[in-house]
């Protein structure tokens, strides 16, 4: 099976700041479905952060997606974050933009022409619970409702890797189990790799799931 991320002696930190993560060594399958838990501080969404290239290594080997990210060129990190797919915690939607044209935004960015565009946004829409409110703005909607335009947005591309920090984290029960079952529908059904930082993982999930935990540094799997 294709890895889709390699890391190899992976160390990260911000500037000349002490190490967060400290040469670690792991791989994700293309395909999989990954929590990443770990203390608050732990370095969770510094990890992730970096699986896109908002940081750079300080040491050693990261390879996403085929592209190595310890000395990319920003036309190959362009290139490797249109088939990425991102959801924040705190959502990062464009406030004077409506909630169909935030959907929009990556099919956009990739060069789909506009009546493929505007098919994929309604039917995301439509998924996420919230054709009713397309002409909307992000701060006329709840926090849930807002987090549910950004898990479409995420999706809107058909990305191979969704990565997720905390999706769920300021939720109410009903968006929660939905964007759940987002991601879950994107992993089963489109075979789309998805990596999810978290603190608690949920209780139902309905797809096999590989559980990596950091702590002082490491990163070790949880059978």
């Amino acid at each position: 099976m294709d890895k889709v991320i390699m890391a190899k002696d992976l160390s990260l930190s911000y500037s000349n700041s002490e190490t967060i993560i400290n040469k670690v060594n792991f791989s994700v399958n293309s395909g999989s479905f990954v929590f990443i838990t770990g203390a608050s501080g732990s370095g969770k969404s510094t990890l992730l952060k970096s699986l896109f290239g908002g940081l750079k290594p300080k040491q050693g080997s990261l390879v996403v997606g085929g592209v190595e990210l310890s000395n990319v060129s920003s036309s190959k990190l362009n290139f490797l974050r249109r088939h990425i797919g991102i959801v924040f915690q705190d959502y990062k939607l464009v406030k004077e933009w409506s909630i169909e044209k935030n959907i929009m935004l990556p099919l956009i960015i990739n060069g789909y022409e506009k009546g493929v565009t505007q098919a994929q946004v309604d039917k995301l829409l439509k998924h996420v619970r919230l054709n009713h409110q397309a002409g909307k703005y992000p701060l006329e909607l709840s926090g849930g409702e807002q987090q549910r335009v950004a898990m479409a947005r995420a999706l809107a591309h058909n990305p191979i890797l969704i990565l997720a920090d905390e999706p769920t984290g300021n939720l109410d029960d009903y968006s929660s189990q939905l964007i759940w079952n987002l991601l879950e529908g994107a992993n089963s059904q489109l075979k789309t790799t998805v990596i999810v930082v978290t603190h608690h993982i949920p209780r139902n999930m309905s797809v096999d799931y590989k559980h990596f935990h950091i702590e002082y540094g490491s990163i070790h799997e949880v059978n």
